[in-house]
């Protein structure tokens, strides 16, 4: 709803020429007006509704003498929701209104205003009334506009990245789309990038619950939209709000709801056939690789099994905040990739990734044409191309597919110089071999119990003494704790004053090297499960 507060109409210039003062009820001045009524009429309570501001030059109503007749008056007034009442000094009143108006007024929170110069009160209505219809025709028009960009989206058949990049020029926040299990699918940031805006995401938002379709989150300043049905919940739209969200940004996320709803649709009736039969077919070689009727789609679908080499692939966007390959266009590349390098394949979408089996002769070097096949993608797409070992037969299948997700989740998610295009168990080293113990309870024990203590406390210190950075800076500069310092912009003396404090609170010597290669264990598996919740 379009708002003139009472505050803004005290600055309108009718009421600067009136010399406005505020006697009463000063918290309530923010108050939106949604209508003016001037009367003289004691039971105008009856005329009102909420957000009606009350003009009035006092003379119908009760004496000075019945104080309970003036309290009876603005409790009226309260119980309607009025927004305030205005009165004009010199017919009724010429210095000031009576105390008990005054003190009921104060006591009920309804603001009241004097007006110390005679004025229209027909041209403070008309004033306030333009305002009002001027603010509630430019949100018409904002609808309007809000309304033609998702209805262009949706006859346009828009996907996720063009519909998440006019939520963000419609709202200049950052935005979100997550899965059901509260893993950031797509994100936007803003035009003024708010750093750290998806750290500890699932975490965070796995507290967030929304009652409605839509609901807005103080804590995070989020503004959340359920995606799918009540019954049927496919993830949320998160949009970065942190006011209370006005009726046009609840209007824009739903609106976007809307239309990634009738992309999935378009998406799931319109199907991309291929990719569905693949997923079939794969899901098929994984649980019944010698199933007649599993090698006989393999067959129909030109992918061959026979005297046959396989390894599994995932590719998946980095989520870096800017904007990502709509799904079908990424496996449209692989596709036209394994296509032009004459490699068989099979691409399915799973959950924003894309699994893919290449069938290579028994006598090829499947390692070799998965990285001619990484080298094509991250030649134009900004992905991680994560790699299982192959096997020499349809039995191993599920084990090559297993391990490629295992090694996505624990490859770094910024790319680095020195990464390959292709990541591996082995080019990962610590992080591929703690990626084989996926969630398992006794490696999360061991990272709770290393830095627990140091969690906790920069949780209650706040930003002053971040002595997780602190230990990760050592950690990675063990040559040189100047260089860890400078890492952090802070002097060698504050740096060694850091480095105390964690001895303090782990209990430890830093020196010892047993100590560091634990704590550098648990911080590579915190980033890991991290990684993977996110």
């Amino acid at each position: 709803m379009a708002q003139v507060t009472l505050a803004e109409a005290l600055a309108l210039p009718a009421f600067r020429r009136a010399a406005p003062q505020v006697v009463a009820g000063r918290a309530g001045l923010e108050r939106p007006i949604r209508w003016v009524h001037a009367t003289e009429r004691i039971d105008v309570g009856e005329l009102l509704r909420a957000g009606d501001l009350v003009l009035t030059m006092g003379t119908g109503l009760p004496p000075d003498s019945d104080e309970e007749g003036l309290r009876a008056f603005v409790q009226e007034l309260a119980e309607v929701e009025s927004v305030g009442l205005v009165v004009e000094l010199g017919r009724r009143w010429d210095a000031e209104p009576p105390a008990a108006l005054v003190e009921a007024c104060e006591a009920l929170a309804v603001p009241l205003v004097v007006l110390n110069q005679e004025t229209r009160f027909a041209a403070l209505a008309q004033e306030i009334g333009e305002r009002v219809v001027d603010e509630q025709l430019a949100e018409l028009r904002d609808a309007q506009r809000v309304h033609e960009t998702f209805t262009e989206l949706s006859f346009g058949q828009a996907g996720p990245a063009e519909i998440l990049q006019a939520v963000q020029r419609l709202t200049g926040g950052p935005v979100v789309v997550e899965n059901a299990e509260h893993r950031p699918l797509d994100y936007l940031a803003g035009p003024e990038d708010m750093s750290g805006f998806l750290d500890g995401w699932p975490a965070r938002s796995k507290r967030v619950a929304v009652a409605g379709r839509t609901g807005w989150d103080a804590g995070n300043g989020w503004l959340v939209t359920r995606l799918g049905t009540t019954e049927r919940d496919w993830g949320r739209l998160v949009i970065g709000s942190p006011a209370p969200p006005s009726q046009r940004l609840i209007a824009v996320a739903e609106r976007a709801a809307a239309a990634l709803a009738l992309h999935r649709l378009h998406d799931r009736d319109r199907g991309n056939l291929m990719r569905r039969t693949h997923q079939e077919i794969l899901t098929g070689l994984r649980t019944a690789p010698d199933s007649p009727e599993v090698l006989r789609r393999c067959e129909l679908a030109g992918f061959p099994v026979r005297r046959r080499r396989f390894l599994g692939l995932v590719v998946r966007p980095r989520i870096s905040g800017r904007p990502q390959a709509d799904p079908g266009e990424l496996a449209a590349a692989v596709v036209r990739d394994a296509h032009g390098l004459r490699l068989p394949a099979l691409v399915c979408e799973v959950e924003r990734d894309l699994r893919v089996l290449i069938s290579v002769p028994s006598s090829a070097d499947a390692d070799a044409m998965a990285d001619r096949l990484g080298d094509r993608l991250a030649r134009r797409h900004d992905v991680i191309v994560a790699a299982g070992r192959a096997v020499p037969d349809r039995s191993g299948i599920a084990r090559t597919m297993l391990e490629a997700g295992q090694v996505a989740d624990a490859a770094p998610q910024a790319r680095r110089d020195r990464d390959p295009d292709v990541h591996r168990l082995q080019d990962l080293h610590l992080r591929g071999l703690l990626a084989l113990f996926g969630e398992d309870e006794r490696l999360q024990l061991f990272v709770d119990r290393e830095l627990s203590p140091l969690k906790d406390h920069d949780r209650a210190e706040g930003a002053r003494t971040d002595l997780l950075a602190a230990l990760r800076a050592l950690l990675n500069h063990p040559a040189s704790k100047t260089e860890a310092a400078a890492g952090l912009h802070l002097s060698r003396a504050a740096f060694y004053d850091r480095l105390a404090k964690i001895e303090a609170v782990l209990g430890v010597d830093l020196d010892d090297p047993d100590v560091r290669v634990s704590l550098h264990v648990a911080l590579v598996a915190d980033d890991l499960f991290s990684a993977r919740d996110d």
